[in-house]
């Protein structure tokens, strides 16, 4: 629990940092990139390269690609159509997306989140209702791929752990996880990237710097490790935490004028679909008992 909630705290002030000093000045391939390549060379030296069953190799090497890959890139491209505040609420259905991966693996089928799914649609439409246009949506889109990914990353990474299990420690094996994400992006990079957007200036450096060493590289072990260790109801939780956490950091030092009275209807409509998202997730146990 105590590697989720300092994570947390670490993330919380990542996005304004990348929709303050990044989004719409740093090209968002690069950046990803940058973030990835850093917190490899954290990792790399530290990797056990013999005695890994290939099976958990070729795991963490998808969850990489996943979790850091293609999560990284939807989200730095949705800081082009969306404020930060949006971003931050957008993330809020990370927990049903753990719970709809989570019920596929066990072939499960829980209607109940296919219905959260709209009423947060409805949600992230309030919360900008007179100025919807197609940006918008594609940035409300990319957020639930990155959502997604980021889902399937914790329960696969949760689910690899116990088919192989190690004494080797958790941060020897953790390493093919950023070649996984490297394999994302950097096709990526080299595909749709922009040479003219690379940092300018000596703070945009910093800033990727400490993003990819300490939010990237020591954030995202710590949160996987993190949920390993907790039951599904607190990962659930955890998940949200970033969001209120993630907006006090935006709203008290940079975007106090926001409109709150919006963002709170909208939030508040959001959380109503994760609380069917959790109807259908008790009555689904009662099912099965």
């Amino acid at each position: 629990m105590r590697y989720l909630l300092f994570v947390t705290l670490l993330w919380a002030f990542s996005f304004s940092l990348i929709g303050e000093y990044l989004a719409g000045q740093v090209d968002s391939y690069f950046a990803v990139l940058t973030r990835i390549v850093i917190a490899g060379l954290v990792f790399l030296p530290l990797t056990r390269w013999r005695g890994v069953a290939p099976g958990f190799i070729r795991g963490m090497l998808l969850i990489g690609a996943l979790q850091f890959g293609v999560t990284y890139v939807c989200l730095y491209l949705s800081f082009s159509m969306l404020s930060v505040p949006e971003v931050l609420l957008f993330t809020v259905l990370t927990p049903l997306y753990v719970t709809l991966i989570e019920d596929a693996l066990r072939r499960r089928f829980n209607p109940m989140a296919l219905l959260a799914a709209l009423v947060a649609v409805a949600g992230a439409a309030l919360i900008r209702y007179d100025q919807v246009d197609a940006g918008y949506y594609t940035g409300f889109a990319l957020l639930q791929v990155a959502n997604a990914t980021f889902a399937a990353g914790q329960v696969l990474y949760k689910h690899l752990l116990a088919r192989h299990p190690s004494d080797i420690p958790q941060y020897r094996r953790f390493g093919y996880f950023y070649l996984g994400a490297l394999a994302v992006a950097l096709p990526a990079f080299l595909a749709f990237g922009n040479a003219a957007g690379l940092p300018s200036s000596a703070l945009q450096w910093s800033v990727l710097a400490w993003l990819g060493m300490v939010a990237s590289g020591l954030g995202l072990y710590w949160w996987n490790k993190g949920a390993s260790l907790v039951d599904g109801g607190t990962l659930a939780v955890m998940n949200n935490a970033l969001v209120p956490a993630g907006l006090l950091v935006n709203l008290l030092l940079w975007n106090r004028d926001a409109d709150l009275l919006r963002l709170s209807l909208g939030a508040a409509v959001i959380a109503a679909s994760l609380l069917l998202t959790r109807v259908g997730t008790l009555q689904g146990a009662k099912a099965t008992q």
